[in-house]
């Protein structure tokens, strides 16, 4: 088992060597579709590029006035915690938000400071919520980037907004999906590590549960009875714990900062870690990654990983109910 490991360590160590960059690269203007399928798609690096959608209307007219006076009255799902971690392992529970129905002009008056609410609020519910929830704003920017599209011969499976309060995080994991993340206002900031870093990234199996809010005003944990227990990521690279994770001494984390007029091209299956500025605006692409060698040699990372680090490692088990939680890799019949 200890000669699994120390090939483990050499392998990502081997890949930061050959191919990674030492910070996330910057473009300044919108690639060529081919030139970006070999530079960045194919070897499965992030780049953030400038100046990709500045002809979109959105980035100028995306003001609270514009907001309210064209979907202010629009039902939106946002999601509510505590404590701003919404899908995040909380002590022995994976816990999920509470996720309500409000106006949007209710949102922004809460991201404004018109109103105090107990909790924080996140606008931040996948699955296209922008196509589904606010197609009035479609008017404001395009349903796909065309040059990403044309590399990778395909639309993109979703289009989604994000809107929330600056203590509003993102726990790490990844996705099955070659991500471009646009910030229209604001900023958004990131934590990458490589899928060959995954052998360092602990998981556990963590019962499910869901924030609900009491008439008193504290949040409540309440067990989802009837689920399998969920595949997770306990360390915060934030503040981790290295006497409980040591191993995550060896990962070799990418920190960026990605601002309004920006786009961040984020790799299929790539760890992230995501805060953002207060009342920060932010739209991504969700393309559908291939499923091809390198996810076939990344499952073999997983299985070996798992091997070296013993029978809590179950990064592949799957498990409904959160939208997080359909993006968990499996086998590409399972993701929703």
């Amino acid at each position: 088992m200890e000669s699994v490991q120390e090939r483990l360590v050499e392998f990502s160590l081997e890949a930061h060597d050959l191919y990674l960059n030492k910070s996330v690269p910057h473009l300044e203007g919108p690639p060529e579709p081919l030139q970006f399928y070999r530079d960045w798609i194919g070897p499965n690096k992030p780049c953030i590029i400038r100046n990709a959608y500045s002809h979109w209307p959105a980035l100028s007219r995306w003001t609270p006035k514009y907001l309210r006076e064209k979907i202010g009255s629009k039902v939106i799902s946002v999601a509510v915690t505590p404590n701003g971690y919404a899908d995040a392992v909380m002590g022995d529970r994976f816990v999920m938000p509470e996720e309500r129905q409000m106006n949007f002009s209710c949102m922004l008056d809460i991201i404004e400071g018109k109103v105090q609410k107990n909790g924080v609020f996140y606008v931040q519910k996948q699955c296209s919520n922008l196509l589904q929830e606010l197609p009035e704003l479609m008017d404001d920017l395009e349903p796909h980037v065309p040059w990403m599209s044309t590399a990778l011969g395909k639309s993109p499976d979703a289009v989604n907004f994000w809107l929330g309060e600056s203590n509003a995080v993102t726990s790490m994991h990844k996705d099955p999906y070659e991500n471009l993340y646009c910030v229209i206002s604001g900023e958004k900031h990131f934590i990458l590590l490589p899928p060959t870093d995954r052998p360092f990234i602990p998981y556990g199996l963590y019962q499910s549960a869901v924030y609900q809010e009491q008439d008193s005003g504290e949040f409540k944990v309440i067990d989802n009875i009837d689920s399998h227990k969920v595949p997770w990521i306990p360390l915060d690279p934030l503040d981790p714990d290295l006497e409980r994770f040591p191993q995550y001494r060896l990962a070799q984390p990418l920190w960026c900062t990605v601002k309004a007029g920006e786009m961040l091209y984020l790799p299929s299956l790539w760890f992230h870690h995501v805060q953002q500025s207060h009342g920060c605006i932010a739209v991504n692409f969700w393309y559908d990654m291939d499923y091809d060698i390198k996810y076939n040699y990344f499952q073999l990372l997983e299985s070996l990983s798992e091997v070296a680090t013993g029978p809590r490692d179950m990064a592949t088990a799957s498990c409904p109910g959160s939208s997080m939680l359909r993006r968990t890799i499996t086998s590409p019949s399972k993701i929703l």
